[in-house]
């Protein structure tokens, strides 16, 4: 038996039935639920990180239900629901891909104009300054982004920082100068060394925002780089105890050259 998005809402509503649903359901507010909607789209990004497609279909899965969750307690709340979000959704991308929907709906799919990704995503800046224009918004002092959310990881947010920028031009036309200023900023740590720790962190922060911008310019996702990096660091570690310990050596009281030669070993299978 095959269920829909619907089935999935008649649930979510019989769980928070005030008198036959779930304690634990009903009991939760759009605060509580917030983390562990984070938490999903993170396990959706490991997944995909892992190219564990069987999983992300699972993780993807319940994504969707915290997506139904809030809808639900929204319209509880006479706010919204779920109907909603979705006209909501599908009017501004209509609104935002004319070069897909030429007069903004369905059925007019197949446009003859064909951009480019960069032109794409051009156009959709555009799109959404005219939209913050039509709703009244104050038209903001700084091509700087003031809208993006707390939890954004850190990478993330610098790359969005440095892009806002280039769209003005404050860029370097070419990657070979960025490569320059991360020797820059290498060299600027070994001189805070000698003046403060504060200075250090300080310089620490700007080699990390410069190679953020060479990942940019290498048309790579920094955060997601990153993770893959952390995630094959904790594969070759793990690796590494599990010779020692095969080995009859306690991993801790091994010499740092032991414990190259395990990485080198690991690294090489």
């Amino acid at each position: 038996m095959s269920h829909s998005i619907d089935d999935l809402i008649i649930l979510m509503a019989r769980l928070r039935d005030t008198e036959h649903g779930c304690p634990w359901d009903l009991k939760q507010t759009f605060a509580t639920i917030a983390p562990y909607t984070l938490e999903e789209a993170c396990e959706v990004a490991e997944a995909i990180e892992r190219e564990d497609y069987d999983n992300l279909k699972e993780e993807l899965g319940d994504l969707l239900f915290q997506v139904i969750f809030h809808a639900q307690m929204a319209k509880e709340s006479e706010l919204f629901d779920f109907a909603d979000i979705s006209e909501g959704l599908l009017t501004k991308l209509l609104r935002r891909h004319p070069h897909v929907f030429p007069d903004g709906s369905l059925e007019s799919f197949a446009s003859e104009e064909k951009l480019t990704p960069e032109q794409v995503k051009q156009k959709w800046q555009e799109i959404k300054a005219d939209e913050k224009k039509q709703k009244g918004q104050k038209q903001p002092e700084s091509a700087m982004p003031d809208d993006l959310p707390r939890t954004l990881p850190t990478l993330q947010r610098a790359e969005k920082i440095q892009a806002a920028a280039a769209r003005l031009g404050f860029d370097w036309p070419e990657t070979e100068p960025v490569f320059d200023k991360i020797h820059e900023e290498l060299d600027e740590i070994r001189t805070a060394g000698n003046e403060s720790q504060e200075r250090v962190a300080e310089e620490v922060g700007d080699l990390l925002f410069a190679c953020v911008n060479l990942a940019r310019h290498l048309g790579v996702d920094a955060d997601m780089s990153l993770r893959k990096a952390c995630h094959k660091f904790d594969g070759r570690f793990r690796k590494m105890e599990l010779l020692a310990t095969t080995n009859d050596q306690v991993f801790e009281k091994l010499t740092l050259e032991e414990m190259e030669n395990y990485w080198q070993q690991v690294k090489s299978e």
